[in-house]
């Protein structure tokens, strides 16, 4: 089999904004508590964070970190998780259903995801709060001091403010499961009025305001339209959030997913742009798809769980090869609408749903850790518009499955090349070629394959390395044309520069 990929590098979709690859951490499971942040282990700081995790983080180069949530948010009142731990209060969780002791709130998230070397993507609480919480937090997070929060700041011992610029105003709320459920109507006019305000006491920051919980909403589309008609003129992004999975076991469906986020995005920015010219804005709202990932695996055992417990093993997806090759493709379609997707989130960062598991004698990287790392530190730059010519197959849900996806990203400042792809074909190598010859001077630098002949191959503590990404000698660039093999089921990165 064969494929051909078709660029040209006046030809761009747009420019890569890095916080495309950020991630996410609720007060989830094991997110914060063992994940993050684990007093005592002789791995953590003495801030109590676990420098192994702090380590694989700063590998992935996520630049920036969605939190406290997610469901969590919409019952969660932040002035529980600051000052003195001793006199922190013990708090029921009704989103998950367990007992959060907020021994880590937001201050110290705040030294953690600058040990990370990341930014914080604050969530504010619309579900059982509202407008005065939203300010509070914002006051204490942004303002120099001379005022109540700020100053309560200053005396938890943290005299420079936190300078958050993004924050998300709630969380899913047009689920029935989301505590504060609303309405479109009833929530675009908190966010409106909610958004008002915080940029009249910060006009620097950027908001986004709540798009449907996934494209399976029964709301979805009238969601998005009718709170857009209330919070246009204050919000900045509209969400996106969407969970795959492979529950049917049917790996060549599974691996096709990723059409379904590219009809997703195209939706919603054709929601977005309607709104635009109903209301003869000038002003265009861009995407944040803040949740994101492969999530089943753990599904049957979390019904088990004990409730109003503390730090249970909860949607501890263990994630195997076909998984990574979904998330690669997944990203893929990121980058296809880097004109309007500004934001993203894989959800989450460390042991719930995540690229990095830890137990009490170390972390290790799941199968997905790879295409993500890979993505964030080789996708930078301009996005091309890139053709894929190559065979298509039909899956149970999907027509037109191309065998091949792929996305060329150039970057002219540091004279580098990126082309990622996935090839999906189960049993056969591709033959891939590429004209490249408008970069002159150009050589392969690395051919990244990440590539196992079991799909349901996984990475446990006791096999770290099960599935791990390897470098390959088959792609060669002569006379400006790439020639190259990406063998089946496969995920690659070809790096070309000068």
């Amino acid at each position: 089999m064969k494929a051909k990929i078709i660029i040209d590098k006046n030809f761009k979709i747009g420019e890569v904004q890095r916080n495309i690859y950020g991630s996410f951490i609720e007060h989830l499971g094991r997110a914060v508590y063992e994940g993050i942040y684990q007093p005592g282990l002789s791995v953590s700081d003495e801030e109590g964070l676990r420098k192994d995790t702090l380590e694989l983080v700063k590998e992935l180069n996520v630049p920036i970190v969605r939190y406290p949530g997610g469901n969590f948010v919409s019952g969660y009142n932040w002035e529980d998780g600051v000052g003195p731990k001793e006199k922190r209060p013990r708090k029921v969780d009704l989103a998950w259903g367990v007992v959060e002791t907020n021994q880590f709130g937001l201050d110290e998230f705040a030294s953690w995801a600058k040990k990370a070397d990341t930014e914080v993507m604050m969530a504010v609480n619309l579900g059982t709060r509202g407008i005065a919480e939203a300010l509070n937090v914002l006051e204490y997070c942004n303002l120099k001091g001379g005022s109540y929060y700020s100053d309560m700041r200053i005396a938890n011992g943290h005299k420079d403010p936190y300078g958050v610029k993004v924050w998300c105003l709630g969380n899913e709320m047009d689920g029935p499961w989301q505590i504060g459920h609303k309405t479109a109507t009833e929530y675009g006019r908190l966010a409106s009025e909610t958004g008002r305000v915080m940029k009249v006491m910060d006009p620097s920051i950027k908001l986004v305001a709540c798009g449907s919980s996934s494209s399976g909403m029964p709301t979805f589309a009238s969601w998005e339209a009718e709170v857009l008609d209330n919070c246009y003129n204050e919000i900045d992004y509209l969400s996106l959030h969407q969970y795959y999975n492979n529950m049917a076991n049917d790996s060549a469906d599974f691996l096709a997913r990723n059409m379904e986020m590219d009809d997703f995005i195209s939706s919603v920015v054709s929601i977005c742009d309607y709104v635009k010219a109903k209301k003869r804005s000038k002003k265009k709202i861009n995407l944040s798809f803040d949740e994101w990932n492969v999530w089943y695996h753990s599904n049957e055992q979390d019904k088990k769980l004990e409730k109003w417990v503390s730090v249970p093993h909860q949607l501890e997806d263990v994630y195997n090869f076909e998984d990574a090759l979904l998330v690669g493709s997944l990203l893929i379609t990121l980058l296809k609408h880097a004109d309007r997707v500004h934001m993203a989130c894989l959800a989450q960062l460390v042991n719930v749903i995540a690229p990095i598991m830890t137990s009490d004698t170390g972390a290790w990287r799941q199968t997905i850790f790879y295409p993500y790392k890979d993505a964030s530190l080789y996708g930078n730059g301009t996005v091309l518009n890139t053709i894929v010519d190559t065979e298509k197959y039909d899956s149970k849900n999907f027509c037109d499955v191309s065998y091949v996806d792929s996305i060329v990203v150039y970057n002219e400042e540091k004279e580098e090349v990126t082309i990622f792809a996935v090839n999906k074909n189960m049993t056969e190598d591709i033959e891939l070629t590429c004209d490249l010859r408008q970069f002159e001077g150009y050589k392969v630098k690395e051919h990244i394959v990440l590539h196992n002949e079991d799909l349901k191959a996984e990475n446990t503590e006791a096999n770290k390395n099960n599935v791990a990404p390897v470098t390959s000698d088959v792609s060669k660039l002569d006379g400006g044309i790439l020639n190259s093999v990406l063998k089946h089921k496969s995920w690659n990165v070809i790096r070309l520069s000068k």
